[in-house]
């Protein structure tokens, strides 16, 4: 099994020390742990500080692995590109997360290679809790053209980060992706590799009379290829089936209102389908 280690790194890309304050040991708990296919960190005296990240190391470049930086996540299954993957706490970005989420003194975080089962199944290949705002090797990973306000609580990680709670807009769980009104709003869904869908899911947003919703939304794949979807106005999630194609990204774009309120938004995109290994 290959080697895996996490490191709990501040600003200055140094490791954190977990210093004992009912202990002898003045030297303190170094914040870094290398294992074969399995690796953790824990802690019961050491408070996140901004700036703070995890590093995930891989022995071998290109792998699945499934994460959990905080309790308070999902577990995800993520496709690393290379050999580092860096996860930044979100501290400044917190309106979008659970309360519980990165506070307090006690940690326990841990990353693992994903089974050949779990890489090869049928599943919402869409889905990441652990999306950042920014590329950061891990996928699948969504960005946009605008975010509303450049506000957390509208970034287009929201739409796959597995929250389906879309009857109010703002803070967790009611985060979304949200277009700040504008006509030509378009999100990217980054797969990182090739893979094989032929099924799509919308969760609109539905905080009537609030807010809109999309009566044609137009798929473009990176074959190439297009799909139009007729989404009705409905909180509830909708499937559209489309013809099997393998490709390694997709586009949301030429979102088309379906009524005269003024703010549409997506609470989450599931692209079914299986890793084309």
């Amino acid at each position: 099994m290959p080697r895996i280690k996490i490191e709990w790194l501040n600003c200055d890309d140094a490791v954190r020390v977990e210093k004992y304050t009912d202990s002898h040991n003045s030297d303190g708990s170094v914040m870094e742990r290398e294992e074969e296919g399995f690796t953790y960190l824990a802690c019961q005296q050491l408070e996140y500080a901004a700036g703070d990240k995890y590093r995930i190391t891989l022995e071998h470049p290109n792998r699945y692995l499934v994460v959990q930086m905080d309790e308070a996540l999902y577990p995800s299954l993520v496709y690393v590109k290379g050999n580092v993957w860096e996860y930044e706490l979100p501290l400044s970005y917190k309106q979008a997360y659970p309360e519980k989420a990165f506070v307090g003194v006690k940690h326990y975080v841990t990353a693992r290679y994903a089974t050949d089962c779990e890489i090869s199944q049928y599943r919402n290949l869409a889905l990441n809790a652990h999306d950042q705002k920014h590329d950061s090797s891990a996928f699948p990973h969504a960005h946009a053209n605008v975010e509303t306000r450049n506000d957390p609580t509208f970034f287009a990680r929201n739409a796959i980060d597995g929250i389906y709670a879309n009857s109010s807009h703002g803070s967790y769980p009611y985060q979304s992706w949200g277009i700040n009104q504008q006509a030509d709003a378009e999100l990217t869904l980054d797969f990182g590799r090739t893979v094989e869908l032929d099924r799509l899911g919308l969760v609109l947003r539905g905080d009537f009379p609030h807010d809109s919703w999309w009566r044609e939304v137009t798929v473009v794949f990176s074959d190439g290829s297009e799909e139009r979807l007729h989404p009705v106005k409905s909180r509830s999630i909708q499937y559209f089936d489309i013809h099997p194609r393998r490709v390694e990204w997709l586009v949301l774009k030429r979102l088309i209102r379906g009524d005269e309120a003024l703010y549409p938004a997506l609470t989450q995109i599931e692209a079914f389908g299986r890793n084309a290994l």
